[in-house]
């Protein structure tokens, strides 16, 4: 078995909820192509037409009409979604709009205070559950403030922003380590009164609607980085990764699968909406360790259990570290990761803040805990491909929170 062909991706999850928003913004049809078919999109696209912003069409093209808002009548529900119930909080307190925001079971036990403090200090009347959900936002005048998140994140920096375009003076965040900057971009991209100096980004508010659209969503490259990682571990394996965000602030586990000594060439890049995009073709080379340090992690949060996968079969010790960001994901994302790997058989050291894996170990085929979360799902589907003997996980429909067309995709470069 080898990896051959090429893939083109749903596009990227965190545009494409941001895209959504933003469509809610403008003053007339907005058009988003190619939007991610994960369930958490579709959380962000039901919520926003429970507060007047209709939408019609699927993931080849969605159709978005902005301007209209009103309270929704019934709790907001944001599944599984994190991203929809931090962004939103801070879109609805931007809008003076009343709400109760609720979700599943793993994101009900997430932490929100990092959300709600800095929105009270705007003013906002924020009702938590000891910063759990369900929350219920009541309207309140903001006012403009001057925020430096203690925690590196661009879900909270995206929701003060938010509110920012609905608040009296200048709304100012203050990045202590840099973060996906999607927010800045588009909203500079659409008219917003936005300026990134350096490490501080000013948002006035919103005197008029922003411009109408028409975008295509970049490949998801975190959906991307599976594949990626199967065609480094898999002999005799090439295989072009099409239209993929190449986001400096996203593009880190690919900076790092370079480092690791993995075939890694640019074939093309280009534009769309401010973004920079392009196309990758990845093939097998023998790999080394890495460090991975709190700097780099905000790049490559979400592809860190693929990494462990891939440091398993690394020449020496791998470090990753100040990542204790991954204990409040979907899962503990650490201990998924350390309790699945020691049980395939690599040599790996659980940390507060990350892990130490030492390679290269062979792994083998057992059943897999995903604890519902489908980054671990996924990475251990990726796994088994390599081990020796079947891989179960106990849960794959998970992966349809990010990808339900993951399989399918698995299946055509395996076939």
């Amino acid at each position: 078995m080898s990896i051959k062909g090429e893939l083109s991706f749903p596009g990227d999850k965190s545009i494409s909820h941001r895209a959504l928003m933003f469509a809610a913004l403008a003053g007339g049809k907005c058009v988003i192509e190619n939007i991610s078919t994960g369930l958490d999109v579709e959380s962000t696209r039901r919520c926003l037409q429970k507060c007047g912003i209709v939408s019609s069409g699927n993931a080849d093209k969605i159709e978005v009409t902005g301007g209209t808002w009103s309270a929704p009548r019934e709790p907001l529900d944001c599944g599984n979604s994190g991203t929809t119930v931090r962004l939103m909080l801070g879109l609805l307190a931007g809008r003076g709009i009343a709400a109760t925001f609720v979700g599943d079971r793993s994101l009900s036990q997430r932490p929100m205070n990092r959300v709600i403090h800095p929105l009270e200090k705007m003013g906002a009347e924020v009702a938590g559950n000891e910063g759990r959900l369900p929350i219920r936002l009541t309207p309140r005048r903001l006012q403009g403030i001057t925020y430096a998140p203690p925690v590196a994140s661009a879900q909270v920096k995206s929701a003060v922003l938010l509110a920012g375009l609905g608040a009296d003076g200048r709304t100012i965040v203050v990045e202590k380590t840099p973060t996906r900057d999607h927010t800045e971009i588009l909203l500079r991209y659409l008219g917003a009164d936005l300026v990134v100096e350096g490490n501080r980004i000013t948002v006035k508010r919103l005197r008029q609607p922003l411009n109408n659209f028409h975008m295509t969503v970049p490949g998801d490259p975190s959906t991307a980085a599976y594949f990626a990682a199967a065609a480094a571990l898999v002999p005799g394996s090439e295989l072009r990764l099409r239209n993929i965000l190449f986001n400096p602030t996203r593009y880190g586990f690919f900076i790092a699968l370079e480092k690791m000594g993995a075939g890694l060439e640019t074939l093309s890049e280009n534009n769309e909406v401010g973004e920079p995009v392009g196309d990758l073709l990845i093939t097998p080379r023998s790999l080394k360790a890495i460090h991975i340090r709190s700097a780099e992690i905000p790049s490559i949060i979400d592809e860190l259990p693929i990494l462990a996968v891939l440091a398993t079969q690394a020449e020496g010790t791998t470090i990753v570290e100040g990542a204790a960001e991954l204990r409040v994901k979907e899962s503990d994302r650490i201990r998924a990761v350390c309790v699945n790997l020691k049980r395939m058989g690599a040599d790996i050291t659980e940390k507060e803040d990350g892990f130490i894996i030492h390679g290269p170990t062979p792994l083998r085929g057992c059943k897999i805990n995903t604890f519902g979360d489908h980054r671990i799902a996924m990475s251990f589907m990726i796994a088994g491909l390599i081990a020796e003997g079947p891989v179960e996980p106990d849960n794959l429909s998970c992966i349809e929170i990010s990808c339900p067309e993951f399989n399918a995709m698995l299946q055509k470069v395996t076939g």
